[in-house]
């Protein structure tokens, strides 16, 4: 999680050297069965600390021990990579490039998965029509975000979405009364500052790569121009610098420049984040339902109160939440064993197995008309899927929507200016300059 892009890149070079002996090119695993090739990128696998799979608690590989039993003769084989999205994105494609990669991979709904649709399969028609008409989400994951664009994915889960995590007891010894969320982003604030008069940490954060920045602005922008604000820029509707865009910045930057979160939250990495906030390093905690789980784990259900990411006073959209489909799941269009690996995400799209998903992740509702709600155990996550019901205007994200590259930038532009270091102006004219060198032969 510490490496800079250009150093990430590196790195995929050499992790793609590793995994070629692994790649779809070979037949048979060690026992004879037809071996299935599938990269994760830390999305539907769970490792424990010292790198080893939790059996007990990864979804993917228990799914694939009931999709093996289900076909004996077939053997899938499932490597987890690093959760750094620029890295992961850099390894799948040069392994594409070599026609050298896996034969199933998963990655983020959006721009991570239409931006290598050179090397995706078309699934349209690998699923029949109940199983599109069960499953939401298809629109996240076609090729220009188009009813006619080719189905790249399997869209997986009723989505992530970001919000702000408060540890209670520490509210409350800061003479904080939380019982009513702040209205507005400037609500939010004054509050954080009161907490922190009162004598306890403000707010925790880890955002070295960008990624806090990433979910603040697009709650921000999403309250601004509401929920399509994102594809509507990907298309040209809106400039990729409005003063929209701004003006989350600007706001975003007010958490640092007020002393409002740990002094040293611009070098803390990902990998830490939500660590920090079970350690009791801050009040509050931005963050998405990725971490529901860990939290309940670590802090308790007594402990943790969950709120959606204010909007900005005055928000068009004030009802509004960001986020959504969050993962997908793809097949590569050079694998050798096309009919194993469309066997296997049908086997993936069963309500069933989704409901396995959310029962051992517990960070996202299902995305299956047919699921079973009982199956959502956690607390936080209880909340979060109540208050979804009413949400009025719910926003595809930034970075799940723009081209890899763009994606990138934004991170960078995140974390630069959440320190003051770059302008907010500066930022977005590096933003747009890279969204035009992507987009111009579209």
């Amino acid at each position: 999680m510490k490496t800079t892009r250009w150093s990430a890149g590196l790195l995929a070079v050499g992790m793609v050297a590793g995994l070629a002996a692994c790649s779809s090119g070979g037949g048979e695993s060690d026992d004879g069965r037809t071996e299935l090739l599938v990269w994760d990128a830390g999305l539907l696998t769970r490792v424990s600390e010292d790198g080893k799979v939790d059996g007990d608690a990864s979804f993917l590989h228990q799914a694939a021990d009931r999709f093996e039993e289900e076909n004996p003769d077939v053997s899938v084989k499932i490597v987890t990579s690093t959760g750094d999205i620029s890295q992961n994105s850099a390894q799948f494609q040069a392994a594409s490039i070599a026609g050298d990669g896996p034969d199933v991979r998963t990655g983020y709904t959006g721009g991570n998965t239409l931006s290598f649709e050179d090397f995706l399969l078309d699934l349209d028609g690998v699923f029949d029509e109940d199983t599109m008409a069960d499953l939401s989400g298809w629109n996240t994951v076609r090729g220009g975000y188009k009813e006619d664009g080719p189905l790249l994915a399997l869209p997986y889960g009723g989505g992530s979405y970001f919000y702000v995590f408060y540890n209670r007891d520490m509210a409350e010894a800061a003479g904080v009364d939380l019982s009513t969320p702040p209205e507005t982003w400037e609500d939010f604030l004054d509050v954080v500052e009161e907490v922190k008069a009162g004598g306890q940490p403000p707010v925790w954060l880890g955002n070295q790569e960008g990624y806090v920045g990433a979910w603040v602005i697009s709650a921000l922008v999403g309250g601004e121009l509401g929920g399509t604000v994102f594809t509507d820029m990907f298309n040209g509707d809106i400039p990729i610098d409005d003063d929209a865009m701004k003006r989350a910045y600007e706001a975003y930057a007010e958490l640092f420049s007020r002393g409002l979160t740990n002094p040293d939250a611009g070098s803390v990495s990902n990998g830490e984040h939500a660590a920090g906030f079970a350690q009791e390093k801050g009040t509050f905690l931005i963050s998405g339902g990725w971490d529901n789980a860990t939290l309940i784990d670590t802090l308790g259900a007594d402990k943790v109160g969950v709120f959606p990411i204010p909007m900005l006073e005055g928000a068009q959209f004030p009802n509004t939440v960001a986020g959504g489909p969050n993962v997908a799941v793809s097949i590569t269009n050079y694998t050798e064993k096309q009919e194993i690996a469309e066997d296997f995400v049908r086997f993936l799209a069963q309500p069933d197995t989704i409901d396995l998903y959310v029962e051992l992740f517990q960070t996202e509702a299902s995305n299956s008309a047919s699921a079973d709600p009982s199956v959502i155990t956690n607390p936080l996550l209880q909340t979060e899927a109540e208050d979804l019901k009413t949400t009025e205007n719910i926003t595809f994200p930034f970075d799940n929507v723009m081209p890899q590259a763009v994606i990138d930038s934004f991170y960078k532009a995140n974390a630069t200016t959440f320190l003051g270091t770059t302008t907010a102006d500066d930022a977005l004219a590096q933003l747009k300059q890279t969204f035009e060198t992507e987009t111009a032969n579209r």
